[in-house]
């Protein structure tokens, strides 16, 4: 269907000869010329010194721009770090005290602690006081199931890895921390884990933690992993004291026993060795004495050889004298029987020892 212009022709449906400004009775052109002196005229009304309204305009936008400059102040406190983001990405470092930094949307800053203790507890949770069995429960390395609470504390020692390379850091840390304990009690037996153990999970499981996150760039320095409860699961811990009580009674009559073993052996290892001395100092003072009899033996015959009176005669008087010394002795004299005088003299009596002056008789 053609357009037919009123009153006929072909100018097309503006009218005139084809063109949509022409005069043959269509619509007239804008006013270029106008727009522009109108659109003149409002921008000199908002510059000053024209009118009131102009002024008020000009004051509101001037504030506007000194509030959108100023809002680049900032202020970063002694155990803060500023990083500073240039369309989102990180620009520079701001050291404490004030700063500056482009408005939005060109800069903006992030202001972590970087010298604030963080904390992670794992296995529990000290605000509402429960424990997390799925996260507490771990495998020793002795096939025995022990119930572990810990806590990790932390710091950012870098704070541009910290905000860029990790997205939750609370939530990486934990993760990472429940699976270096894992990691650590998997290699460890329940009985050490219980007693003298503690302090090597704790060392090592900090290690571990620390590799996992420098492995990961997150900026983060483990600074103490503490343990704060390491028992057998609840339902067993009942019959799981009564073994190592067990255990506990079985080592003490070891050790006891041992001592008594440690006590009697070297006794008994000392009177074998008196008696062995014992019977070799007889033995050797036996062949002695026979050896000094042969000889006395033979000196004796050699003297008896070359004086067989003299030597008879001393010999009968050293065997009388061996006899009667430890005798009791009285002498009789015969010759003084008929003089009214008892022939007896007690030698004993002279020969016994005075007593103390004061004494009993």
């Amino acid at each position: 269907m053609s357009w037919q212009p009123p009153g006929g022709g072909g100018g097309g449906p503006w009218g005139g000869g084809g063109s949509p400004w022409g005069r043959g009775g269509g619509v007239r052109p804008p006013d270029f010329e106008g727009l522009l002196r109108r659109l003149q005229e409002r921008i000199r009304n908002l510059l000053p010194g024209k009118t009131g309204r102009g002024k008020g305009v000009f004051v509101v936008i001037a504030a506007v721009i000194v509030l959108w400059l100023a809002s680049g102040i900032y202020v970063v406190d002694p155990d803060e770090l500023g990083v500073v983001l240039r369309f989102g990405a990180y620009n520079r470092r701001a050291e404490p005290g004030l700063n500056y930094h482009l408005p939005a949307p060109f800069e903006s800053v992030l202001i972590p602690k970087v010298t604030r203790i963080n904390r992670i507890e794992i296995g529990y949770r000290s605000g509402v006081a429960r424990d997390v069995p799925e996260e507490s429960l771990m495998l020793t390395g002795d096939e025995n199931i022990v119930d572990i609470n810990f806590t990790v504390f932390y710091l950012i020692k870098n704070a541009q890895d910290y905000l860029f390379n990790i997205r939750d850091p609370d939530g990486t840390v934990k993760v990472a921390a429940e699976s270096a304990m894992r990691e650590i009690i998997g290699h460890t037996l329940i009985a050490s884990a219980l007693a003298e153990g503690r302090g090597k999970i704790e060392t090592d499981t900090k290690t571990l933690l620390q590799q996992i996150l420098d492995s990961y760039h997150s900026g983060i320095e483990v600074t103490q992993v503490q343990l704060q409860k390491v028992d057998p699961p609840a339902p067993v811990i009942d019959a799981f004291r009564d073994v190592q009580s067990a255990k506990i009674d079985q080592q003490r009559y070891i050790n006891e026993a041992q001592t008594y073993s440690n006590n009697l052996v070297p006794v008994a290892q000392g009177d074998a060795a008196r008696v062995v001395q014992e019977a070799q100092a007889y033995k050797a003072q036996v062949v002695l004495q026979a050896q000094g009899d042969a000889a006395r033996f033979n000196s004796v015959y050699t003297a008896y050889k070359a004086a067989p009176d003299v030597t008879a005669k001393r010999l009968y008087i050293e065997t009388l004298e061996g006899i009667l010394k430890d005798t009791n002795k009285v002498m009789v004299d015969k010759s003084a029987s008929g003089a009214g005088v008892v022939p007896y003299l007690p030698l004993p009596t002279f020969a016994a020892p005075a007593k103390p002056a004061g004494s009993q008789p």
